[in-house]
């Protein structure tokens, strides 16, 4: 079975990692929104996810739609090229708020 995780890692950011699907989104979600509550601004870094599906582009949706109503900043680093086309063809490039790793 597929599983995703999120931690937080030694920059402060947190760290997904592992397959974005429908089965593992839901539960990961849960997680992001503990290891989110409180901040100020929100750094995520994707370069461990291995694969995702729409699920995982819908994640990083509703987690900016999420800091908007809250005052949060987020922002997405090493977004993996899958994500990235998915991101392109469906208009989302330039919504989501994408970096490039410092």
């Amino acid at each position: 079975m597929a599983q995703a995780t999120v931690t937080e890692d030694d920059k402060g950011r947190l760290a997904i990692a592992g397959e974005l699907s429908f089965a593992t989104v839901p539960q990961l979600w849960e997680r992001w929104r503990s290891l989110s509550e409180g901040r100020q601004s929100l750094d995520v870094d994707l370069c461990a996810v291995e694969r995702s599906d729409s699920a995982g582009l819908a994640l990083l949706v509703e987690a900016l739609c999420r800091a908007r109503q809250t005052g949060q900043s987020v922002r997405f680093f090493n977004i993996p090229d899958q994500m990235l086309t998915m991101a392109r063809v469906s208009g989302l490039e330039d919504i989501l708020p994408l970096q490039q790793d410092t």
